[in-house]
Formats: C-alpha cells, sequence, structure tokens
C-alpha cells in the first residue's frame, strides 16, 4: 500500500507537469527538488511503478511556494492565478503539436 492515496499522487503528477513546463523541462525541476531527471519523470508519468512518496511530495510543495495541506488535498490547482484564481482552459488553447512535434498557432 501506498502512504499517499491515488488522488494525493494524481495531485502532485499534475504539479510536477505544471512545474515541468515553468521551469523548462525535468532537468532543472529535478536539480531544484533535488532528485534525478529520470526519477521525477518516471513519477510524473506512473512509470515503472514509481509512486510520489511523501517525501518528494513535500518538496513539490516547498518549491511550489504552497500548503502541503492545499496540494494534497486538491485547494492547489497548477496554473491558477494565485489572486483571483482564474484558470485557463488548456482545451481552448489557440496551439497545437503536428507530427514532427513542432508547437504552432491555428489560425
Amino acid at each position: 500500500m501506498a502512504d499517499l492515496t491515488r488522488e494525493e499522487q494524481q495531485r502532485v503528477r499534475a504539479t510536477l507537469h505544471f512545474l515541468r513546463r515553468e521551469v523548462g523541462g525535468w532537468k532543472p525541476l529535478a536539480d531544484a527538488l533535488r532528485y534525478q531527471p529520470d526519477t521525477v519523470e518516471k513519477v510524473a508519468n506512473a512509470r515503472g511503478g514509481r509512486n510520489v512518496t511523501p517525501t518528494m511530495a513535500f518538496r513539490v510543495a516547498r518549491f511550489a511556494d504552497v500548503k502541503i495541506d492545499d496540494l494534497l488535498g486538491g485547494r492547489y490547482r497548477p496554473g491558477a492565478c494565485p489572486h483571483c484564481g482564474y484558470l485557463p482552459d488548456l482545451e481552448a488553447d489557440p496551439t497545437e503539436v503536428d507530427e514532427a512535434k513542432v508547437l504552432r498557432l491555428v489560425e
């Protein structure tokens, strides 16, 4: 049995993906969290049976500058405005990635 519930792990994983975009990749995020990039990527993508550990959850909360209870309890919404709570609709994002993995604006 894992130390964190499935929902808590999903919340930490979502935050890891958000932070990766914010800092520019797995390596800078892993460096900030004091983990190997491969470890952070595998945990974030739930590969290789890697679970989010309580230690990783605490480090993610500290790095994101949120309370651990807010992160695990779902009150922290990565990407939301800290002042008004606005969360951009990523489904309405006017960008797409084509087969060549090139991000371009959709007109």
